[in-house]
């Protein structure tokens, strides 16, 4: 799934390539991808793009007199971007295709998504806040005022364990399942931590590794053309995705959990002192 640091590079593309362009043709292939029917997505056609932002995981084009368009790219959705579209009309119900953007110019993106669960959502709103996951987000957590102390204030009171917590878009916008494994690894502390035991100390060095980590993800992405930007995020991940593998930091072999619909991967001597974690899902299949 594209979190922050990927949203936020497809978003310093998609400024420098549609900025300025007229969308003269907007063709949702499959009708799921459409989670608003007033305005339709005609009504982009003919308004110049002006600017595109993030909130969180989505992405925002605005149009000049025009309404907006709000992506969220899910788990397996990808935006694709051609400096020269196909000139045939895309056919429903082949392929991973669910939506196309066309501009002036013969360029613009397709919006894919691959396997059946569709979860790909596509807005469009006249202002951002129409769309329920952006009204609901937190602070983004590379803002300028998101300092340590606002941090603090998210993490008094939160009963959850720190991998959930960090994953919550309602508690702090953009963080997911790989790079809340990445900053925990960073922070030498274990998922299953709960986030209101976290001394003063702890609070300050959870806070640097979610800054340090995203921003240098961030960095690492900034002009990667879209198409790979997915190698180049699986390319810096140091625990997420690695189980068997050697930790970078100490070397002992990375660790996996299993749910039922995710994993998350640690390092037992960096994040546990050297105990595994229990994954009960493994544990069910072994009975």
């Amino acid at each position: 799934m594209p979190e922050l640091p990927e949203v936020e590079a497809l978003k310093d593309f998609l400024t420098e390539n549609l900025v300025g362009h007229e969308v003269v043709r907007v063709l949702p292939v499959a009708i799921s991808v459409l989670k608003t029917y007033n305005p339709p997505v005609t009504a982009l056609e003919g308004h110049e793009v002006t600017e595109v932002h993030r909130y969180g995981k989505f992405l925002d084009l605005v149009t000049a007199d025009g309404p907006h368009l709000v992506t969220h790219l899910a788990r397996a959705g990808w935006l694709h971007w051609k400096d020269e579209l196909p000139s045939g009309m895309p056919r429903p119900g082949k392929g991973p295709l669910a939506l196309r953007v066309a501009l002036e110019t013969g360029a613009g993106f397709d919006l894919t998504e691959a396997g059946t669960q569709k979860r790909l959502a596509v807005y469009v709103v006249g202002d951002p806040q129409e769309v329920p996951g952006v009204a609901r987000l937190g602070p983004d957590p590379l803002a300028d005022d998101f300092d340590e102390a606002r941090f603090a204030a998210l993490l008094k009171d939160e009963r959850r364990q720190l991998k959930g917590a960090l994953r919550d878009q309602s508690l702090i916008a953009g963080v997911g399942n790989a790079y809340s494994d990445e900053i925990l690894h960073a922070a030498k502390m274990s998922p299953f931590k709960l986030a209101a035991s976290l001394t003063p100390g702890e609070t300050a060095t959870l806070y640097e590794a979610l800054r340090t980590t995203l921003t240098e993800a961030v960095e690492r992405s900034r002009g990667v053309a879209a198409g790979r930007l997915k190698a180049e995020k699986k390319s810096g991940l140091r625990v997420h995705g690695r189980a068997g593998e050697p930790c970078p930091v100490c070397g002992d072999t990375i660790r996996e959990v299993s749910f039922s619909d995710s994993s998350l991967q640690y390092c037992p001597t960096c994040q546990t002192g050297g105990k595994p974690l229990a994954d009960r899902r493994l544990s069910r299949l072994l009975k």
